[in-house]
């Protein structure tokens, strides 16, 4: 019984240690997931986009984004975490979706699904900011630029509705 008693005790320990390390795993999987799917989203704009606006938005996800992901990733093995190899399942149908659309229809799709992309985004930079660890770190470092994002998007479709 002691030794019963001895293996629960061990497994509840590793277990709450382990939990207090998977807020800041978990993040940094779905940031470097949501970094793929925006690199990935940015080359749509470019390609389908009908505006320069857009196209031009697309770049800067691009670049933004691909520049992110390399330090997620470095944060992500410092920290013992397997970063994943690209976007989830949504992330992957939002962009089959996006990608079969092109001209003024893509360009109010993309800048509304970006809008709400970025101010899910912040949400969760901003919550994983608070953690006193490389993933916070991250976090923090990064809401500037997806502040940024979300205005261009926001701007996009308040253009949208002013050229008509």
């Amino acid at each position: 019984m002691k030794g019963t008693a001895l293996t629960f005790l061990t497994l509840l320990l590793a277990t709450s240690a382990s939990a207090a390390e998977k807020p800041s795993q978990s993040f940094l999987k779905k940031a470097i997931q949501g970094n793929y799917a925006e690199v990935e989203m940015g080359k749509l704009a470019q390609q389908n986009g009908q505006s320069e606006n857009v196209k031009n938005f697309g770049q800067m996800l691009q670049a933004d984004h691909t520049a992110a992901n390399e330090k997620a990733i470095d944060v992500a093995k410092s920290m013992g975490v397997t970063p994943p190899g690209g976007p989830n399942a949504k992330q992957k149908a939002d962009y089959e979706k996006m990608s079969k659309m092109s001209g003024p229809k893509f360009d109010r799709d993309f800048a509304a699904h970006m809008v709400a992309d970025h101010q899910k985004d912040i949400a969760e930079y901003k919550k994983a900011s608070k953690n006193a660890d490389p993933a916070g770190e991250y976090a923090k470092g990064n809401i500037a630029v997806l502040q940024k994002h979300l205005e261009t998007a926001k701007s996009l479709t308040s253009k949208k509705t002013s050229s008509r």
